[in-house]
């Protein structure tokens, strides 16, 4: 099967264009996953994933949310997205987007880490089948495994919310990923301080955690020390239609997964499991 790709910019809720991907096969279905970034992480990293969904005969988006990858603006001083911005202006404006221009018979979400944490706060959750994420956790500090514990309260207190106020923005390439907004890396950094993490933010619209009663399936992974199963739960307990799952990598004949590699090549045995649940939800009226 020939999987198609197509790079769009779509309009987030409040207009705001987003960098975006859609494939397709050569008769393009009608059921479609919209996949949530990590933070930092841009769309192409998705990009094994999304074909893999494509051959099992399901049509994929996935986009970057403002101030990353092809969302970037020129400069990102002064860029005043704030992270609260990526779920509740541009997941949000995706969905609204598939539902106008594709007419799906459903869609789906898959949400890795803040791609799934965050879901929960979209107005639009009543167009959405089912979810499925993967190290969906708790940012708090004190539910990190190992080293990250220490890495993570560093980051929090110091190096999220100085660095971005100094520079203007967060340059989280030094870690990896790509560079933050600074509004991003400050709000960020106060969640992970709080002992609920999001949870705890009350200017947020968190009433509507308790009407995301569509299926959840969340994935915990045994070697990931940001994602540990405690703070997967600690997150995930806020979705009241939920199924947990825990992935131990050696178990499955993959010698480590971390934070990342459940969406690399290499773990495509694993992704079977996650279609035939999404299968199983398309077969429901």
């Amino acid at each position: 099967m020939t999987v198609i790709q197509e790079n769009l910019s779509l309009p987030a809720k409040d207009g705001y264009p987003l960098s975006a991907t859609l494939f397709t096969a050569n008769i393009p279905s009608s059921h479609f996953v919209l996949i949530n970034s990590a933070t930092a992480v841009p769309r192409q990293f998705y990009k094994n994933y999304a074909e893999f969904l494509v051959q099992e005969g399901f049509s994929v988006l996935t986009y970057d949310y403002r101030g990353i990858g092809g969302s970037r603006p020129a400069n990102l001083r002064g860029f005043t997205a704030r992270m609260r911005d990526w779920a509740l202006q541009d997941m949000a404006g995706m969905v609204d987007w598939l539902r106008s221009e594709k007419c799906p018979d459903k869609i789906f979400m898959i949400g890795h880490s803040f791609g799934g944490q965050a879901a929960g706060l979209m107005d639009n959750i009543d167009n959405i089948a089912g979810m499925l994420t993967v190290s969906a956790q708790s940012g708090h500090w004190r539910l990190q495994g190992g080293e990250q514990k220490l890495m993570v309260l560093l980051h929090s207190w110091v190096t999220l919310p100085v660095t971005g106020f100094l520079l203007g923005y967060m340059p989280w390439s030094w870690f990896g990923g790509e560079d933050l907004p600074g509004k991003v890396s400050s709000e960020w950094a106060g969640w992970c301080r709080h002992q609920d993490y999001i949870l705890g933010d009350k200017t947020l619209p968190l009433d509507r955690y308790n009407k995301f009663n569509i299926p959840v399936l969340a994935y915990s992974i045994d070697d990931d020390k940001w994602g540990t199963e405690k703070s997967v739960d600690a997150m995930m307990k806020a979705y009241p239609n939920l199924e947990r799952r825990h992935i131990v990598p050696q178990t499955e004949g993959i010698s480590s997964l971390g934070h990342f590699g459940y969406f690399r090549a290499k773990s495509e045995p694993l992704w079977k499991e996650a279609v035939s649940w999404l299968k199983g939800l398309q077969a429901v009226s």
